[in-house]
């Protein structure tokens, strides 16, 4: 999901560069309706590489490979750009009909995807992933890149009311490293702060683990809600009619910041640097802490900072100063 968040904004780019861009793009399944909303997208052409790689023989038995490769394949293309440079995206850049572009075998996260390309590009690592993938579709398809602040191209009807008022509030507690998890406590302490302002705070949740700790944390809250099971279809759709959020690292920090959300995305262990969450009024909030970002799974510090919280980077982003560093976000 993140790859495909951090390339809206380069097709909002290259729609106000080229009006009459006419653009098919290649997703993985799970994530067609996302791109779908974009309104420089024609044609979504569903793929499910991963499935078809643990079961190869069933896909080509039932179709799905021989409907795919007829999609992709349906016409020639004035450019085919390789947005991701890794060997699953060039294994499906070199089907496509049309004059190839990509990341060059030196800026690619996987060199070898540079080999099916006609036009290697150089986009300089170190750069957060969204400018590097509008620095990418800048130079394949040759317009000035624009300078501004990243625009994901998701239509809002509905703009954000700021927290003096009553508020309906994104809280995204779940993620996969245990490194990355704000602490529980940090949490409660949070929506406290939320649902005594007046605010309602909506917790979703993807796995009983998640479910268990959303309803631990809005127990005895009146404001606190923890949501039905969503498609990521249907939580899209709330999103963009909600009016703020806060989140750890995961896929919907970057998901609530495109849907132009403002709030913070709260960096522990990871390095907001290259993927933290941006938007117009979104921001990156990261620990300020001996060893972060340590870009590690499992903690190993020992020092005495910290005692008490776990993981003991999160110490420095206690719930009162991510309170007030939202309501500065949002103001």
């Amino acid at each position: 999901m993140g790859d495909v968040i951090h390339t809206l904004p380069a097709l909002t780019d290259a729609l106000a560069a080229i009006p009459d861009l006419q653009l098919d793009w290649v997703v993985e399944d799970g994530f067609a309706d996302l791109a779908r909303r974009h309104p420089a997208v024609v044609r979504v052409i569903p793929c499910a590489l991963r499935r078809w790689r643990q079961h190869p023989l069933r896909a080509r038995r039932s179709g799905e490979w021989a409907d795919f490769k007829a999609a992709l394949q349906h016409q020639d293309y004035d450019a085919v750009i390789d947005a991701q440079g890794l060997l699953k995206s060039a294994f499906v850049t070199r089907l496509a009909r049309g004059p190839k572009y990509g990341l060059d075998k030196h800026c690619a996260r996987e060199g070898l995807s540079a080999r099916v390309l006609d036009h290697p590009l150089s986009v300089p690592r170190g750069q957060h992933a969204i400018a590097r993938v509008r620095q990418l579709f800048a130079l394949a398809l040759n317009y000035p890149l624009p300078s501004g602040a990243p625009d994901y191209g998701l239509i809002r009807s509905h703009e954000p009311r700021p927290l003096q008022e009553p508020a309906q509030l994104l809280f995204c507690h779940g993620t996969t490293w245990p490194t990355k998890h704000y602490p529980e406590a940090f949490w409660r302490e949070l929506l406290t702060l939320a649902c005594r302002a007046g605010h309602t705070v909506y917790l979703p949740w993807g796995s009983e683990d998640e479910l268990a700790r959303a309803r631990r944390l809005a127990e005895g809250l009146n404001g606190a809600r923890v949501l039905d099971k969503l498609s990521l279809h249907e939580l899209t759709d709330r999103m963009l009619q909600w009016d703020a959020f806060v989140a750890v690292d995961t896929g919907l920090a970057h998901l609530a910041a495109a849907a132009g959300l403002p709030g913070l995305g709260l960096y522990g262990p990871t390095d907001p640097t290259l993927t933290g969450v941006e938007g117009l009024r979104a921001r990156s909030l990261a620990a300020e802490f001996p060893c972060a970002p340590c870009v590690q799974e499992k903690c190993t510090y020992r020092g005495e900072l910290g005692q008490g919280v776990d993981p003991p980077c999160f110490s420095s982003l206690k719930p009162h100063r991510v309170w007030q560093r939202l309501l500065e976000v949002t103001a």
